[in-house]
């Protein structure tokens, strides 16, 4: 293991030490940092002169939210993007001096943690702008803010139909420094891109703002990484690459124009072996039987680390380079497998996500058996399952 990786602590921290690793809980999730970095400097290369704000929400989507963040920073990302300001705070408290942005929405009571933090926040309405200037006016310190526009999530932000308000109001601020404008595209993972076009004509309206009063643009930014990939007319000064840094493409409509590779993989060990004669049914409900006498292997992983409930009797997994069915109910933190006639034993490596021979099995796959996408079987992975760096995070692009 690396020095870089030797740096980075189990998230959350496990309790065993680097002697103790051989008892450290068999399942675990392997994150990739040299696949990480060449993912950073892809994207990074792709959208230049752009700036790049990788999005480390969700632990990271995640593949754990500290570690994810030192190495942005090492990697030189010019600004990092979070959720929520909890988010914020920990990192500033684990050392990271990056710009960050929370873009989620605030609570009035919040925006003097904002401050103390040196966290930028995301302004969503003129209240909401009004009271960062005077919480800021009350700490007697000035406030960096990226105004949210809404170009159709309805979500937060000011519509861009009500827009030049906003903005008016914007200049009135004596204790904020509208360092950006921001929106967020609803469509750009679609096949068809109309609506993103007309997002992006939304957004491009409300920045006349400041060309018809001759002043100077904010940073602006409205590209996720559907739109990395496909609409480089929106990359304007600042990408937001999210489930593409970790080597994931948001959906199977988009075209592959930046080569990415997955960073994270999720492994277990078999832990019990039995034989099950014909009609005997496997876990809760006994949804599930064997026809014939079969050989079921137990793996200590469930739903109460993230691989869900939903994917029982449709999951695979990988055993001495084969594919086999999980069968059952998934247990909270146990599931079964059948592996038929063929052999496995105690301690054997079972991948969850990721390759072992000439097979793999995708995230994309887990996400297809459990009828929902990727984005959600990476960020529900629990933090009680130990995540474990390799690599020096340095990448194949650097000459590693």
């Amino acid at each position: 293991m690396s020095a870089l990786a030797e740096e980075f602590p189990y998230y959350p921290v496990s309790a065993a030490s680097d002697e103790d690793e051989g008892v450290v809980r068999p399942t675990r999730v392997m994150i990739d940092l040299n696949a990480l970095a060449d993912n950073f400097q892809a994207i990074r290369q792709r959208v230049a002169p752009s700036k790049v704000m990788p999005i480390l929400k969700a632990n990271a989507y995640g593949h754990g939210l500290v570690p994810v963040a030192r190495l942005m920073e090492r990697l030189g990302a010019d600004y990092l993007g979070v959720a929520v300001l909890e988010e914020g705070i920990l990192l500033r408290k684990m050392g990271i001096r990056t710009p960050i942005l929370v873009l989620g929405g605030i609570w009035g009571s919040q925006v003097p943690l904002f401050l103390k933090y040196d966290l930028t926040l995301a302004a969503s309405s003129i209240e909401k702008l009004q009271q960062i200037d005077q919480a800021a006016e009350a700490l007697g310190t000035v406030a960096r803010v990226h105004l949210k526009i809404d170009t159709g999530m309805e979500r937060i932000g000011v519509h861009f139909y009500s827009a030049e308000a906003f903005l008016e109001a914007s200049l009135k601020c004596r204790h904020v420094q509208v360092e950006g404008i921001f929106s967020h595209f609803a469509n750009a993972d679609a096949a068809d891109l109309t609506s993103s076009r007309l997002q992006l004509e939304r957004f491009q309206e409300v920045l006349r703002f400041y060309e018809k009063r001759s002043l100077p643009l904010p940073m602006c930014h409205m590209a996720n990484s559907a739109a990395i990939l496909r609409l480089p007319e929106a990359y304007f000064d600042l990408v937001r690459p999210g489930i593409l840094l970790y080597g994931v493409y948001p959906s199977p409509e988009v075209p592959r124009t930046v080569a990415v590779r997955p960073a994270l993989t999720w492994v277990s060990r078999v832990v019990y072996f039995k034989v099950t004669k014909p009609g005997h049914p496997v876990s809760y409900g006994w949804t599930w039987k064997p026809q014939r006498m079969t050989r079921i292997v137990t793996v200590p992983v469930g739903y109460g680390d993230g691989y869900f409930r939903a994917m029982s009797n449709k999951a695979q997994v990988l055993i001495r380079g084969k594919r086999y069915p999980q069968v059952g109910r998934i247990c909270m933190d146990q599931m079964m497998v059948d592996i038929g006639w063929e052999s496995a034993y105690n301690g054997d490596e079972v991948v969850l996500i990721g390759c072992q021979g000439e097979e793999c099995i995708t995230v994309e796959d887990l996400a297809a058996w459990a009828d929902t996408i990727p984005y959600e079987i990476l960020t529900n992975i629990n933090t009680r399952v130990p995540r474990i760096y390799i690599g020096d995070g340095v990448g194949e692009a650097e000459g590693r």
